[in-house]
């Protein structure tokens, strides 16, 4: 196969499967904001928003939630050739985190590092409460350091994108999640 990075968008398409179509996505959100609504009613939230992936899930939550809310965002990657929670800072979030009750947004908990390290981020600069929702949790049979608070779908141990998850920086305006046929 030719370095995937050339492959043109169309071709991700074509040789990948729909996990789950957008009706099902929708659905998941419209249950992501109704627990969400359950935890924290009548208290104002900071939605954290986790860059890139997480910026279809916090768009999509923005609107569904009827609570005084607003929005921030960091970005932090783990780079392959890291080792353990090494954790590139590219933009830390704006809002003094002390006394706030944050909703970290992400898009997928694969291996839960670099969410586990933003979780951490958060409390260490005096968050009231943090809470983590993901659109998605890989089922990768991997012991993560966290689990998620609010999971909108579980998507199997293959390469998934769409609905803000790329695929070599493509589709991630998909309305619907799509994996990549095995070889």
């Amino acid at each position: 196969m030719q370095d995937p990075h050339t492959q043109s968008p169309d071709y991700w398409l074509a040789n990948s499967d729909v996990v789950f179509t957008e009706a099902e996505v929708t659905q998941a959100l419209d249950r992501m904001a109704h627990a969400l609504h359950e935890r924290l009613a009548g208290q104002s939230i900071l939605l954290l928003c986790v860059m890139r992936g997480g910026l279809y899930l916090a768009g999509q939550l923005m609107q569904r939630l009827q609570l005084p809310a607003r929005l921030d965002y960091l970005q932090a990657n783990r780079y392959h050739g890291t080792s353990g929670s090494d954790i590139v800072w590219a933009k830390a979030p704006e809002f003094d985190l002390a006394g706030q009750t944050v909703v970290v947004l992400d898009d997928i908990l694969d291996e839960g590092i670099t969410l586990a390290e933003v979780v951490r981020h958060c409390q260490q600069a005096g968050a009231k409460q943090v809470l983590t929702a993901v659109l998605t949790d890989k089922d990768n049979g991997l012991t993560k350091p966290l689990k998620a608070d609010v999971v909108g779908l579980t998507v199997p141990n293959r390469y998934v994108f769409g609905c803000g998850m790329d695929v070599y920086g493509w589709w991630r305006n998909l309305p619907e999640i799509r994996a990549l046929r095995v070889a």
